[in-house]
């Protein structure tokens, strides 16, 4: 996506290519979500070239994904834990979401990082370790009724 002439060095660049060699098969049932993901990183790397004028450092933005984070968890933590809401204060969780993966998506951009590979290759890694790990976890096995669902 990257176009300014910048090489940007990635110890390990997750490709389709990597996905392919390690011999993940993409999972039929997911396909258009993980299409959707190729298009957002499109979209975003539009975005920035019509009206960001170009990405911010990779420095930079690595610290903005942490902002946004911690606003996330601000909201987090007065929705769903022990804080209260400052007056005025609004919840808005979704926006704070998606800040956080819009900066996501920037930083996979700018990096060479291709999200549908890697959310397929993570997609193996998670079923491969731990398809019966969280079946036989005790602590999953009672539910928690007094959370917000």
């Amino acid at each position: 996506f990257r176009d300014d002439g910048l090489q940007t060095v990635v110890s390990e660049r997750i490709n389709k290519d990597t996905v392919a060699a390690q011999g993940i098969q993409p999972d039929p049932d997911c396909q258009q979500a993980i299409e959707e993901i190729k298009e957002l990183q499109e979209r975003v790397d539009a975005w920035i070239k019509e009206y960001g004028v170009r990405y911010f450092s990779e420095l930079t933005n690595m610290a903005c994904l942490t902002e946004e984070v911690g606003e996330l968890a601000r909201v987090m933590a007065r929705t769903y834990g022990d804080q209260s809401f400052k007056a005025g204060e609004k919840a808005n969780l979704a926006d704070e979401m998606a800040d956080v993966l819009w900066v996501l998506v920037c930083l996979a951009n700018q990096t060479g990082v291709d999200l549908t590979a890697a959310v397929e290759a993570n997609f193996a890694k998670k079923t491969s370790r731990d398809k019966e790990r969280h079946l036989h976890n005790e602590k999953l096995l009672h539910t928690d009724t007094s959370r917000k669902q």
